[in-house]
């Protein structure tokens, strides 16, 4: 049994990230924690405002990549960052909640800006009693 995690990959000129659970749902949300960890460190965010995102896909990798680019498309729109996520996935329907703030410069010292998931190094599988969710991101 694998606990929550998440880390980083190399990739020549963009980065990956991965994420580990006992669910898919953990493996998604630690994967979207990854993400956040390229743009600044997750503990620097307070998670005081939360948004909810729905994304509806049979595919399970799909399903991944449309997640990771909702989170994209919502930072990007909201000016937000977020640190902590909490996702449900059944029967190709994901129900995610995320939380987080407003961005500041000063106190979150962004290092790059994500511009979204890719197709490259995607996958999403079980491997005996733990998930891994991961992709390639375009910085």
């Amino acid at each position: 049994m694998t606990a929550p995690s998440w880390e980083h990959f190399p990739h020549d000129a963009d980065i990956g990230i991965r994420g580990f659970g006992i669910s898919i749902n953990e493996a998604f949300e630690q994967a979207a924690l990854a993400m956040t960890a390229v743009i600044t460190n997750p503990n620097t965010i307070a998670n005081n405002e939360m948004i909810e995102i729905v994304c509806e896909e049979p595919d399970e990798e799909l399903l991944f990549v449309d997640w990771l680019n909702a989170l994209v498309y919502e930072m990007a729109t909201r000016n937000m960052l977020f640190g902590k996520y909490q996702v449900s996935v059944i029967n190709g329907s994901l129900q995610g909640q995320a939380w987080g703030e407003k961005i500041d410069i000063l106190k979150h010292e962004p290092i790059v800006e994500v511009k979204g998931a890719t197709y490259t190094s995607l996958s999403v599988k079980q491997d005996d009693s733990s998930w891994i969710a991961q992709c390639v991101i375009d910085v």
